[in-house]
């Protein structure tokens, strides 16, 4: 939902209803519209809407750019070559991605966009920019649904983000539980080729808990697998009743396919996202600003300082003061 993101703020609905209607910018430029493959993709469940997966280039990305997350990388390639290959999946795939702030969660989501999707049907959600206001709810939902079911009307093969879920007013996903079980459509709709991606902090503690003991026993963090972190992920979220999930149905119908664990980052990992950086800006890296950027983060716990407390996330704007 990168485009006409305020139609969420306080939009009546038949104005909605006309937006969904209406190709996007790009589409509007290029005559789209008119083309019959623009009205097969409204009308058939077989449309790709230029779906052109790179899978390769993707894996290729994942492990030059996406530090110190080989669990997460592992887990999202394996899911999405099991639904990007199967031409009539049962349902769509649902990821969740769960750790702490700057480790790679909503980056990933940017590649999956960027290797997935050469066309606009890409849809972000943010709880500040779309639904901000409490007293809007059922606005929202109504919003929310109308807007989901409009895209995949026009395409089955969407990608749709939802950042921030520990923010997201609870109540709002029971709109969109519906689109994400194994049935065949929903409101008379084709949904099974879309991609749904939740994005949230809870489960951080549990994750950077297993990390830290692993550390203190001498192991590896990669050591952590899937099954290690999800049970105690899926309690955190349970738990919350501030969090988007909260009694959505889509926990108690086990909607989400795959729980993405992002491990906690090392001063080490914290080098190579400045090595990067560097290297994306034109800049050659050197060992005095890597390592004084490095250093300017805080680290915890306060008595090891193990893991970054911010990951990666601010690596770009201290890069200047260290030129």
């Amino acid at each position: 939902m990168e485009r006409g993101g305020g139609a969420f703020a306080g939009t009546r609905l038949p104005f909605l209803l006309l937006l969904l209607l209406l190709p996007l910018p790009g589409l509007m430029l290029s005559g789209a519209l008119w083309r019959p493959s623009a009205w097969h993709c409204s009308l058939s469940a077989t449309c790709e809407c230029e779906f052109l997966p790179d899978l390769t280039g993707l894996e290729c990305e994942l492990a030059l750019s996406l530090v110190g997350q080989p669990l997460a990388r592992q887990l999202v390639l394996q899911g999405l070559k099991s639904f990007v290959q199967d031409p009539e999946p049962a349902k769509p795939l649902v990821l969740s991605f769960h750790g702490s702030t700057g480790t790679g969660k909503t980056y990933l989501t940017s590649l999956l966009a960027r290797h997935l999707f050469r066309t606009p049907y890409v849809h972000r959600f943010s709880p500040l920019i779309h639904f901000p206001h409490a007293d809007h709810l059922q606005q929202y939902k109504d919003d929310l649904r109308n807007w989901i079911q409009g895209n995949l009307t026009r395409c089955s093969r969407s990608l749709f983000l939802f950042d921030e879920m520990d923010d997201l007013q609870p109540g709002l996903m029971d709109v969109v539980a519906p689109f994400l079980g194994s049935s065949w459509v929903v409101f008379g709709t084709n949904y099974r080729k879309a991609i749904f991606v939740f994005i949230s902090n809870t489960g951080a503690d549990q994750i950077n808990r297993m990390a830290l003991e692993l550390w203190r026993d001498r192991r590896d963090r990669e050591e952590i697998s899937r099954r290690d972190l999800e049970a105690s992920i899926l309690e955190a979220i349970s738990k919350d009743p501030q969090n988007g999930f909260w009694r959505s149905g889509i926990l108690e119908q086990n909607l989400i396919d795959i729980f993405v664990p992002f491990l906690p980052l090392r001063q080490h990992h914290v080098k190579q996202c400045v090595v990067n950086e560097m290297a994306g800006q034109g800049l050659t890296p050197s060992p005095d600003v890597v390592d004084g950027v490095a250093d300017s983060f805080s680290y915890f716990p306060e008595e090891e300082k193990i893991f970054s407390s911010t990951g990666c996330k601010t690596v770009s704007s201290r890069i200047p003061f260290f030129l």
